[in-house]
């Protein structure tokens, strides 16, 4: 917790808004989505979706898995404390949406559906885009994809795997994701293996979304080689989320924003 803290009161000094960026393409993601108050409808939605699973007072055997599919932990859980502890925040899953409304991919790749809360978020921000998300435990997949049928997100397939086996038996072209949301494992050595693994799919329209960049000391070493990358010319720290383009016409640029 402390390192957290520490963390985010560096990132408090160094963040900007919009007024100090002078990148056209960053100054309008800001403006036109970070920034956009405007209700949307959607929002009533990704409320009802989480007010639901908090309610929810049903247990589940909840399973993690470490290296290749070797399980370490496996206990029974309650999917409202589920939902509580390891969802997306609802502040974070509008700003998901807008992004995804923005951008209008065609292509999602979740890494991590947990209940599925930032899944709706990326259903409901483009509906006609093709998701795939991943899940390690088949309990806590087969409850997100119950409510996921429940708010009418007919555009998700859940996949029950070990990511690392997925990404790399999977053969995946560009269009498996052309946005890809990572929030599956918070480690330095996933995390990097996962961009490793998924860097030839990568076009021009790109959007990565890499979650809990401040989680901890191996996750902030994992950012710095991401958005160092030479193939990485646009990223935007929001303390939460690290975003990355791959924007040829782009001069490479970091942004440490607030949200």
């Amino acid at each position: 917790m402390f390192f957290q803290i520490k963390s985010y009161l560096h990132f408090l000094w160094h963040s900007k808004n919009e007024h100090a960026v002078h990148s056209p393409f960053v100054f309008n993601l800001l403006t036109k989505c970070f920034y956009d108050k405007k209700f949307k409808p959607e929002y009533d939605i990704l409320k009802k979706y989480r007010n639901e699973l908090l309610q929810n007072k049903n247990t589940i055997e909840v399973t993690d898995f470490g290296a290749g599919s070797r399980v370490f932990k496996s206990n029974i859980r309650q999917i409202g404390q589920i939902a509580k502890t390891a969802g997306i925040s609802t502040k974070r899953a509008q700003l998901l949406f807008r992004i995804v409304n923005y951008f209008q991919p065609d292509t999602i790749l979740e890494i991590g559906t947990s209940l599925g809360l930032a899944t709706s978020a990326l259903s409901l921000g483009n509906p006609k885009a093709s998701i795939i998300t991943l899940e390690g435990c088949p309990e806590t997949a087969k409850q997100a994809e119950l409510q996921l049928k429940k708010f009418n997100c007919k555009n998700v397939e859940c996949v029950v795997t070990e990511f690392n086996n997925y990404l790399q038996k999977c053969q995946l072209k560009t269009e498996n994701g052309q946005l890809i949301y990572f929030d599956g494992n918070h480690s330095k050595k996933a995390t990097l293996d996962y961009f490793d693994l998924l860097l030839p799919t990568i076009t021009n329209e790109t959007i990565w979304i890499f979650d809990d960049i401040h989680w901890s000391a191996e996750m902030e070493e994992a950012w710095e080689i991401i958005k160092n990358h030479p193939k990485v010319t646009v990223s935007i720290d929001t303390f939460q989320w690290g975003l990355v383009f791959f924007r040829y016409e782009q001069p490479k640029q970091h942004f440490i924003i607030r949200t």
